[in-house]
């Protein structure tokens, strides 16, 4: 029994780490679903909420305590109407969302591949859509086309884009380092200040960019510009390098907050009238 009072002794010193440890953990994946959509602004309101019933309960301004006692209920029954689509994404994220998954993300060859199709199909003014799922796993998305988990070579990708064939309209998935599926049907974008000369690819692209932490690369089949989506927004007509660039920062094995730390420096290196920035409202 010497050995087993040890042992509780010993965890009764470890509880409190592993408490605030697990409690840490919660907190951050909360946060980042958060930032990932605007629901984030729904806290920013109940905390704004919170700091005036702070002020009015220490100063003892009864007038305005009643006031938010009666309107606070409704209030956060009118948010969360307000915030259903968000709170929608939190709930399916938090469903799909694989934490402990590792990692393995295409290679600098492998991304230069798919850049180089899109260079080249550009070009031949076809269009393009390709996704990288990140964290999230986007399985629902993979089971509406045809499998094929083939090598990535700009040659493949070439062929499935370049001819009306029947997996040339929906949307290439690579995950894993291969070619997951072909032909997949993306959700449209919720946004509703979209600019009207986007077709249907654009409104795909940002409509999974909000739906998943994915990065989609797409190409206009009207004017052969290459664009990003991720994080509900859409970078438009970017180039080559920064394509390149962009994707490597994304998609590295390492922390996403590095990746994220880079985007000044790449929005700064992108040029304002090539540049078209939507952001879910």
């Amino acid at each position: 029994m010497a050995w087993f009072q040890r042992l509780s002794s010993f965890y009764d010193l470890l509880r409190p780490i592993l408490d605030v440890a697990i409690l840490a953990f919660l907190l951050y994946k909360a946060y980042e679903l958060l930032v990932k959509t605007q629901a984030v602004q729904l806290v920013k309101g109940a905390a704004f909420l919170a700091l005036v019933y702070g002020i009015a309960f220490f100063f003892k301004l009864t007038t305005l305590q009643w006031i938010l006692t009666i309107i606070g209920p409704g209030l956060f029954i009118a948010i969360a109407i307000v915030f259903q689509p968000e709170l929608r994404k939190i709930i399916i994220r938090l469903g799909q969302g694989e934490f402990f998954r590792p990692d393995t993300k295409p290679h600098i060859g492998q991304l230069e591949a798919v850049v180089t199709a899109a260079e080249i199909l550009s070009q031949q003014r076809r269009g393009m859509l390709v996704v990288f799922p990140r964290r999230i796993s986007i399985r629902n998305i993979i089971d509406t086309g045809t499998r094929l988990n083939a090598e990535i070579s700009s040659s493949l990708i070439v062929t499935v884009f370049e001819f009306d064939g029947p997996l040339h309209d929906g949307a290439m998935i690579i995950q894993n380092g291969k070619i997951a599926a072909a032909g997949c049907f993306l959700p449209l974008s919720e946004q509703q200040d979209i600019r009207k000369s986007f077709g249907t690819r654009h409104r795909a692209s940002l409509g999974m960019s909000e739906q998943s932490d994915a990065v989609i690369l797409v190409v206009s089949e009207e004017t052969g510009a290459i664009s990003l989506a991720y994080d509900a927004k859409l970078y438009y007509d970017l180039s080559e390098i920064e394509v390149t660039r962009k994707l490597k920062e994304l998609l590295d094995k390492g922390s996403r907050k590095e990746a994220e730390s880079k985007d000044i420096s790449l929005e700064s290196a992108i040029s304002e009238e090539n540049k078209d920035v939507f952001v879910e409202q």
